[in-house]
């Protein structure tokens, strides 16, 4: 068991442990099924304290092969899955969180190079006695220890855009992280699954559309994955029942964005911290800075502000989302700003009627502040 390599299943323990914990174990089913196929590569992006980070130790848990979890899930959903055990504690899992790395260099190069030592420590300390053809390689070490052990990897990346928020501007170091990432993880043998989390989709620079392997699950559609972005509907009234609130006031505040494959889903760090104080309020926007807000907002492209001001009265405002860059910097139209509102959490969107509106009286509230 290392820091990266097979890390602690602690961090998920602590999860299912707490005063509340929605089980959403069956994701599982999902990632099982697109193991080592060419669909194994998988990009989920979703606003703060919506359950990323929690859904990618839950992975980690699952899948590294240095530790027992079956008790851990044995009460969970996912149990009753036909695969649930041909795939648990089955493979050498890599978890990075990639904010970690940034915080700890000066550029990107002194990151990557972070990255890739920390990773190898982890590789050597477990498989000491391997013949490595470059230890000092991260992909090749790797790939040796696939050759001698024949078990893939599955590797996990939380915050995997952290470098397009701290780096905003600078395309060069973008395009080194993206470079690093493909190499690490595209047409790799040694991959059983890629599982990516962040805020923001994949960043496309122009030839640099390097990780364009990954199937892409987002606030404008996530697919499958619809009713793991939230909580349901269903999920809300049981821990309403449960803690004595009152429905619609808490589907009021936390409730309005809406899938397909998932009608009704609601803030989940919101819904938590209503049930466990007992009381509605402004929770997840304790996370945000709205400071952030103003400024796209004040931006004022042509009909931005009236658009805003038709949303707060409860109007939905047509958005073309199409030409978004997948950054916070690049804004042509006020089409990119509502898109980056959208991935934010600000806004919810109409897949169908291709409209956004405020979710709900939550992040409205903050609206009419601004």
């Amino acid at each position: 068991m290392g820091n990266y390599l097979n890390p602690d299943i602690i961090t998920f323990t602590e999860a299912v442990e707490s005063d509340i914990y929605v089980d959403k174990t069956e994701l599982l089913k999902y990632t099982n099924s697109i193991l080592r196929t060419t669909q194994k590569y998988i990009c989920i992006s979703r606003p703060r304290r919506f359950g990323k980070s929690i859904t990618a130790n839950m992975l980690a848990a699952y899948y590294e092969c240095e530790q027992d979890s079956k008790e851990l899930f044995s009460k969970f959903k996912i149990s009753a899955s036909e695969n649930f055990e041909k795939h648990l504690n089955q493979y050498d899992t890599i978890f990075l969180n990639m904010q970690e790395f940034l915080s700890q260099t000066k550029n990107i190069e002194e990151m990557i190079e972070l990255v890739k030592k920390s990773v190898i420590w982890d590789l050597l300390d477990k498989y000491p006695d391997f013949r490595y053809f470059d230890n000092t390689n991260l992909m090749r070490t790797m790939q040796d220890v696939y050759s001698k052990t024949k078990r893939q990897f599955v590797v996990i990346i939380d915050e995997w855009d952290c470098v397009f928020r701290e780096y905003k501007i600078n395309k060069e170091a973008q395009e080194k992280y993206l470079d690093f990432l493909r190499d690490l993880l595209k047409d790799k043998g040694y991959i059983a699954l890629a599982y990516m989390t962040g805020i923001l989709p994949i960043k496309k620079c122009g030839t640099h559309s390097a990780l364009n392997m990954f199937d892409e699950f987002s606030m404008i559609d996530p697919g499958p994955l619809a009713e793991y972005v939230g909580f349901t509907e269903e999920e809300v009234q049981k821990l309403c029942d449960k803690y004595g609130m009152d429905m619609g006031e808490v589907k009021s505040w936390y409730d309005g964005y809406s899938f397909e494959k998932a009608p009704s889903v609601y803030s989940p760090r919101s819904v938590v911290s209503c049930m466990r104080f007992g009381k509605i309020g402004n929770y997840w926007n304790q996370t945000e800075t709205f400071e952030a807000l103003k400024l796209y907002i004040d931006m004022n492209f042509e009909g931005l502000r009236d658009d805003v001001l038709s949303m707060i009265a409860g109007e939905c405002v047509p958005v073309n989302t199409g030409s978004f860059a997948n950054d916070m910097t690049t804004f042509h139209t006020e089409d990119d700003v509502l898109t980056l509102l959208i991935h934010l959490g600000y806004l919810a969107y109409d897949y169908d009627n291709k409209t956004v509106k405020i979710p709900n009286s939550e992040v409205r509230s903050e609206y009419r502040k601004e």
